[in-house]
């Protein structure tokens, strides 16, 4: 026989886990430097940097490791405690009031 009671279940973190946010900053500076580095990089800067693309590279780079953290917080996501509805509300401290 299986527990019917009505236990409050943790939430994850979602969108507001650190790793989402570094993800997202991540992606978003690895798609400006891939786009740099195919449309804004001459021949005389790929020669100065020892023929390599340096901004392909670091972008493409960017894009994995922001692809990285994102599955990593979709794998192992961050969970909440869950809240107990029957005790009563904390103050805005983050104290429970006192039961004097």
């Amino acid at each position: 026989m299986t527990d019917t009671t009505n236990k409050p279940k943790a939430q994850r973190a979602g969108a507001f886990d650190i790793r989402t946010f570094i993800a997202l900053l991540l992606g978003i500076y690895g798609v400006v430097l891939v786009v740099m580095g195919l449309f804004g990089t001459s021949d005389g800067e790929i020669n100065r940097d020892a023929g390599m693309n340096v901004n392909l590279l670091a972008g493409i780079g960017m894009l994995v490791a922001a692809a990285l953290l994102q599955l990593w917080a979709l794998r192992r996501p961050v969970l909440l405690p869950p809240r107990d509805l029957e005790s009563p509300e904390e103050d805005a401290v983050g104290e429970r009031p006192s039961s004097t």
